[in-house]
């Protein structure tokens, strides 16, 4: 058989931020700085609220799972971008990059599914106070969180198929610093017209119904408190709505600026830059913005300080 000037197997070289060997330094402070704070923090997170039965309530139970999401999607991603930046070694394998792909995809699909879900959560414990312990019961929360867990993963997995059934052309070398979509998709030989159709149906079903679902839960949420008396009652929830929109809006744009476009027009430093944001800026800023400014976490955390130091004496 004649060797031809493509493959559907082969190693891909991850460039990233190798045109700019003088930042590599800086980068790899920067990120790694960032990806120990993440994974801290989430942790942390977690094991806040396992460990205090107060915190054992919707809301809660919502954000022990946002925080394993950001977790997990940190470590896809982050350990690799550091390994390359420090032995300079950019390989990685056909098989390695679409497991890479996978994970990402389900988790970044998780994160969409997660945050409508805890809007509406916070809709209901705010327009429907009455019928809250009713309407978001235990089962009816792990029945959330299963389907998010599902939808994601199905929706990613049909995408890793289509993707693996490609060709790729004679230079594999990905100008990102992981194994995203469209860097992939501007690689390959073969017919990527019913991926792309796939990839935006997808993109509207998994981001923006979900979006839509956020800003009509905190519409209705600022209507209702429009009409509370109390200046305080206001200021305390329009601040907590702030939070979670300002988290919102930053994943949701950085996603639709890279990936609502033709992959044609794709530009690597756009899309690198935007990733850094979604992949690792966002993930480590969650816990801050949705925990940490809580008042029931941190109560939860000085607990859990003061039991472990009784433990240890």
């Amino acid at each position: 058989m004649a060797i031809r000037n493509h493959t559907s197997i082969a190693d891909f070289l991850l460039l990233g931020f190798s045109e700019h060997p003088e930042q590599l330094p800086l980068l790899f402070g920067l990120f790694l700085g960032m990806y120990l704070v993440t994974v801290l923090a989430n942790l942390l997170i977690i094991l806040a609220i396992v460990a205090d039965q107060h915190l054992h309530t919707p809301m809660y139970f919502f954000l022990a799972n946002l925080s394993l999401i950001d977790t997990c999607f940190s470590c896809t991603i982050v350990p690799k971008v550091l390994v390359n930046i420090l032995t300079q070694h950019h390989t990685i394998s056909h098989t390695g990059c679409l497991v890479q792909m996978y994970f990402f995809m389900a988790l970044a699909l998780l994160d969409d599914f997660l945050l409508a879900v805890m809007a509406y959560d916070r809709y209901v414990a705010i327009c429907l106070p009455l019928h809250y312990t009713t309407i978001m019961c235990p089962q009816r929360c792990l029945l959330l969180v299963a389907a998010s867990w599902l939808c994601a993963h199905l929706l990613a997995f049909s995408l890793t198929l289509l993707m693996s059934q490609f060709s790729f052309c004679a230079s594999h070398s990905i100008p990102h610093f992981f194994c995203d979509l469209l860097p992939l998709l501007k690689l390959a030989c073969s017919d990527t017209q019913l991926f792309q159709v796939m990839m935006f149906a997808e993109a509207a079903l998994s981001g923006v119904v979900p979006l839509a679902c956020v800003l009509v839960s905190y519409a209705h949420i600022m209507h209702t408190i429009l009409r509370v008396p109390s200046a305080a009652g206001k200021h305390k929830v329009f601040s907590t709505c702030g939070s979670h929109l300002t988290v919102v809006t930053l994943f949701y744009g950085t996603v639709f600026l890279v990936y609502f476009q033709p992959s044609s027009s794709y530009s690597a430093d756009t899309g690198m830059a935007a990733s850094v944001v979604y992949t690792m800026v966002t993930p480590m800023l969650n816990p801050f913005i949705y925990s940490l400014r809580n008042r029931d976490i941190k109560g939860a955390l000085w607990r859990l300080s003061g039991w472990r130091r009784c433990s240890i004496l």
